[in-house]
């Protein structure tokens, strides 16, 4: 039994509410379960250097938590002086994964920025920055094609992402906070609407796993991300 007393392939309940601040391009809020993150997408006429003269874009993003998303006060990061090197991973992996899913020539010299800032923590919430992110990113896009800047959709495809593990033995979908910090193995499955793998990330953090328990976190992925996206789909729509 989990923690939760959800099934092994039940996904947390999701909900993704859009145009949630003034000023940002796109912008959601993502809950899954009791995980909030608040992710906007900023447009900016300029490239990294690398980019100048190519005709591309590029799209990156930054990642946060704020002081008390946790069940104890964290310091912050600004604060400090200095990212955690979580906080650089986990962002790098939201940028890598979004750029997967968009036509950087399509999008012409310009950069998009989305912002992940987590409100409420229990487990999963680079996964939920991916997928909220892209909800922002597709918001954003939209808004450069409605005032006739660019002419062809950049996006591709959508992109999403969730966890599964092995938790008391046994492959679940979606863990939360409970889950993850007990977990035998612990992974992140970033994926496209039509199923194609942009990242895994996988580790035996109390136990090793077989090639067949792998099998059954990839087709718990499958169906996680493929609700996930019909969530960003009724989400943009």
């Amino acid at each position: 039994m989990r923690p939760s007393g959800r099934a092994l392939d039940q996904m947390r309940d999701i909900s993704i509410e859009v145009g949630v601040t003034m000023h940002a391009e796109g912008s959601c809020m993502i809950r899954c379960g009791n995980t909030h993150v608040l992710c906007t997408a900023s447009l900016e006429p300029r490239v990294p250097p690398f980019l100048r003269n190519t005709g591309q874009g590029w799209v990156t993003a930054e990642y946060g938590m704020l002081p008390r998303a946790t069940t104890s006060r964290m310091r912050r990061e600004s604060a400090a002086g200095k990212q955690s090197g979580r906080t650089q991973e986990i962002q790098r992996l939201i940028g890598r994964s979004l750029r997967a899913g968009i036509d950087r020539q399509a999008l012409g010299e310009r950069q998009i920025t989305v912002d992940c800032d987590v409100i409420q923590a229990d487990g999963g919430t680079r996964c939920a920055s991916i997928t909220g992110g892209w909800v922002a990113l597709r918001l954003a896009v939209n808004k450069l094609m409605a005032a006739g800047e660019i002419v062809t959709d950049p996006i591709i495809d959508h992109v999403a992402a969730v966890s599964c593990g092995i938790y008391a033995g046994q492959s679940v979908l979606d863990l939360d906070y409970p889950e993850d910090s007990e977990a035998g193995t612990d992974g992140n499955f970033v994926m496209t609407g039509s199923g194609q793998m942009i990242e895994l990330q996988a580790s035996a953090e109390g136990a090793t796993f077989s090639r067949d328990q792998f099998g059954e976190l990839m087709a718990l992925a499958d169906k996680g991300v493929a609700e996930l996206v019909a969530a960003q789909k009724a989400a943009v729509a």
